[in-house]
C-alpha cells in the first residue's frame, strides 16, 4: 500500500458524531488525508473538482435527501474509479444487496460494516487494499469477432483444460470438468467468456463443441489406458441441442474413442431462454437412454431452473458458486444451498458444489454432506498432462488416513 498519509479518503455520513468517530479510527490506523462530508450533494461537488476524487469512500447508506444508493448512481455518472466501504445500521441482507448493486456498477467494494464501526473490522478491510490497482479491473479486454473464432476452430487453436472434481467425504478424485481455452497465436491464452458468446451468436457453437468433445473423449481414453479412470464432464450449450443429429454425433464419437457413455457427463448450460423444449428434451432423453450422464449446470442462475429439473432426466445438479462460497457465514446463501441440496437428495440426484475457495468452504460442504465439489481450493483448471502430478500433490494435503484410502482408489 502507498504511504498512508497520502491516501485520500472521503467520509460521508449525515451524523457529525459518526464522522468524528470514523476520522479518529482512521487516524489511529495511520490515515490522515481525510475529507468528511455530511451530505451526498456536497461530496459529489467535491469529487467533481479536478483534484477532488478520493481513492476510498466510506459511505453511509442511510442518509436524508440523498441516500447511499442514489449517491452510488451519481458516482457512476462521474466515472468514479476508486473503492467503497459501505456502512449502515441495516441488517446483513440489506448490506449484502447494496454491495452487489455497487459491484454491478463496476465500482470496487472492499466490504461492508455495521454501525457502530469496530476499528478491528475497519483495519481488516484496509489491510489488503491496493489503491494503486484501482480501475485496473475496468480495462476493456480485447473483443474477438466471428471470423477470428471461426479461424481458431479451423486451425486447431482451441485447447482443453481440466478442473478436478472430488468427493467431499474423503477427497477422492473422481472426475474432471472440461473447460476450453483459446491458445491465440499473438494474444496468448484467451478465456471462454471472450469467445463462447461470439460462437453462440454466429452459428459456430456446434463446431466449437464438436472440437472440444472429440479432444475430451480422446483424453478420457488416454487417462483410462494409463490406469486413471475419471468421469469427464463436457459443457453443452442449449444451442447444441437444436439439431436432432446431436445425440447420434455424441454416441458415435464416444464409440470411436472407446469411451463408455457412463464415464461421460454432459453439463447442460442455458445461456438463453428456449421457448420450445421439444427438440432439446428429445435429444437429452435419448442420450440418457444411451447411459450418458446429464448434469444441470449453474443451478439457480440464468435460465437453469426448476422447470428444466422437472422436464429433463438429470443425474447431477451443480450448485452455482455464487451460492457456495462463503455460505457458511451468510444465512441467506446457506439457506439457498441447503434447500438445493435437500431438493436433489429427494430426487435422487448427485450434487456438485462449484466455487469452493478456502478451508471454510470445504469444511462447510463436509458438514452439509454434499457429494462432490470443485473450485480453486482444490485446483484451478490445468492442461491434461499436469493432472497426474496434481493428484499426487492433492493426496499430500489430505489427512494420512484419507491419503491411505486414496492410494488404492486411483492409480498414480
Amino acid at each position: 500500500m502507498p504511504n498512508k498519509p497520502t491516501v485520500k479518503i472521503m467520509l460521508l455520513d449525515d451524523e457529525p458524531f459518526m464522522l468524528r468517530l470514523l476520522a479518529r479510527q482512521l487516524e489511529n490506523l495511520g490515515f490522515t488525508s481525510l475529507f468528511p462530508h455530511a451530505s451526498g450533494a456536497a461530496a459529489l461537488e467535491a469529487i467533481a473538482h479536478p483534484a477532488g476524487a478520493p481513492e476510498l469512500i466510506l459511505l453511509d447508506l442511510n442518509m436524508p435527501e440523498m441516500d447511499g444508493i442514489e449517491f452510488v448512481r451519481h458516482l457512476v455518472e462521474q466515472r468514479y474509479t476508486g473503492s467503497l466501504i459501505l456502512i449502515s445500521g441495516e441488517d446483513e441482507r440489506m448490506l449484502a444487496s447494496a454491495s452487489k448493486l455497487v459491484q454491478a456498477h463496476r465500482i470496487d467494494v472492499l466490504g461492508h460494516l455495521h454501525k457502530p464501526v469496530q476499528t478491528e473490522a475497519l483495519a481488516c478491510l484496509l489491510a489488503s487494499w491496493q489503491p494503486s490497482l484501482r480501475g485496473a479491473g475496468q480495462v476493456r479486454r480485447k473483443a474477438y469477432g466471428a471470423d477470428a473464432v471461426r479461424a481458431a476452430i479451423a486451425n486447431g487453436e482451441l485447447v482443453n483444460y481440466y478442473q478436478p472434481k472430488v468427493v467431499v467425504g474423503d477427497g477422492r478424485v473422481v472426475g474432471v470438468e472440461t473447460l476450453v481455452r483459446w491458445r491465440h497465436p499473438t494474444d496468448g491464452l484467451v478465456y471462454p467468456d471472450q469467445f463462447i458468446a461470439v460462437a453462440e451468436a454466429n452459428g459456430l457453437i456446434d463446431d466449437l463443441t464438436h472440437a472440444v468433445l472429440r479432444e475430451a473423449l480422446a483424453q478420457s481414453r488416454r487417462w483410462a489406458d494409463a490406469g486413471l479412470p475419471l468421469k469427464v464432464a463436457i459443457n453443452v450449450s442449449m444451442d447444441n441441442l437444436r439439431s436432432l443429429d446431436f445425440a447420434d454425433f455424441v454416441s458415435r464419437e464416444a464409440a470411436s474413442a472407446g469411451v463408455s457413455p457412463a464415464d461421460i457427463v454432459l453439463e447442460v448450460t442455458e445461456s438463453r431462454l428456449m421457448t420450445d423444449l421439444r427438440v432439446p428434451l428429445e435429444i437429452l432423453t435419448r442420450l440418457r437412454l444411451r447411459r450418458f450422464r446429464l448434469s444441470i449446470d449453474d443451478f439457480g442462475t440464468g435460465h437453469s431452473s426448476l422447470v428444466q429439473l422437472r422436464d429433463i432426466p438429470f443425474d447431477e445438479l451443480k450448485i452455482d458458486r455464487s451460492f457456495v462460497h462463503h455460505a457458511y457465514a451468510d444465512p441467506t446463501l446457506r439457506a439457498i444451498f441447503e434447500a438445493n441440496l435437500s431438493l436433489a437428495r429427494q430426487l435422487g440426484i448427485e450434487v456438485v458444489a462449484e466455487g469452493v475457495e478456502d478451508d471454510a468452504d470445504w469444511n462447510f460442504l463436509r458438514e452439509t454432506g454434499c457429494d462432490m465439489t470443485q473450485g480453486y481450493f482444490i485446483a484451478r483448471p490445468m492442461p491434461a498432462p499436469d493432472l497426474p502430478g496434481w493428484i499426487d500433490t492433492w493426496r499430500t494435503r489430505l489427512s494420512p488416513r484419507t491419503a491411505t484410502e486414496l492410494a488404492g482408489a486411483i492409480a498414480p
